[in-house]
């Protein structure tokens, strides 16, 4: 059975999409079936054709955030002692060795990535080259547009 890693907030969010799928998009696609069903052929019916769509989609959904929230694993970050070490959860910044560019990432779980937010999953390239790395070290990260060297100038349990 494979586990999820996932930031408290992440099965929060997780949580709070699956009450909204259950409690407001099913009972309105149901209503919007139950409509269109009263439009006569449903062999011919774009409504209801479009409407049996959505279910499918929703439920699929439900099905998936449900399985992925019973195999969640929910690491807390703030509830671990800072050493200073790059774990899942943590918000790193790093300055890259070439450009002096500074960047700061927080590694989270596949389903919460957002680069745009600042957030990575644990399985890109960038996550996996920092897990286990220290403050002050300098890291060789396999990106796809090459190998990028980088020093950890500060980690987060926030």
């Amino acid at each position: 059975m494979t586990t999820y890693p996932m930031t408290a907030e992440g099965a929060k969010s997780l949580r709070e999409e699956l009450e909204h799928l259950k409690s407001v998009e099913r009972p309105r696609i149901i209503a919007a079936i139950a409509e269109a069903r009263e439009h006569g052929d449903l062999k011919e019916n774009a409504e209801y054709h479009a409407a049996r769509e959505q279910q499918s989609f929703c439920e699929g959904r439900i099905q998936d955030i449900e399985g992925k929230l019973s195999n969640a694993q929910v690491i807390d970050v703030t509830k671990l002692q800072n050493t200073g070490k790059v774990v899942f959860g943590t918000t790193v910044t790093f300055i890259n060795v070439d450009t002096d560019e500074e960047t700061s990432y927080r590694i989270v779980g596949d389903d919460e990535a957002d680069i745009k937010k600042g957030l990575i999953s644990v399985n890109s390239p960038i996550a996996r080259g920092l897990i286990g790395k220290e403050l002050d070290d300098i890291v060789s990260i396999h990106t796809p547009a090459g190998v990028v060297e980088v020093e950890i100038s500060e980690v987060e349990y926030k």
